[in-house]
């Protein structure tokens, strides 16, 4: 992959995590953990295609379909974990 790939990469993680922080709202402290698990399920599933040769939606060596899917279900995994109240005894 190209330093390019990289970059659009982490824009587009970048993106869907701050996307996804917009979308269900919520503290700023939030943010980060959008933008850190955007990142996790992006790099990863691009790990995951790469290793399996699947291609959707690729751009270069980018597989940018099954990223962003990727991101979207690491994200929703991450903010339902995060809804755990902790104020129960």
């Amino acid at each position: 992959m190209t330093l390019a790939s990289y970059v659009l990469g982490f824009v587009l993680s970048s993106m869907i995590g701050f996307g996804f922080h917009v979308w269900k709202g919520g503290r700023l402290s939030k943010i980060l953990l959008y933008l850190i698990l955007g990142w996790v399920g992006f790099w990863g599933a691009q790990i995951l295609g790469a290793s399996l040769n699947w291609e959707f939606l690729a751009v270069g060596k980018l597989l940018v379909g099954l990223d962003i899917v990727g991101a979207i279900i690491i994200l929703l995994l991450g903010h339902w974990l995060s809804l755990v109240n902790q104020d129960e005894e």
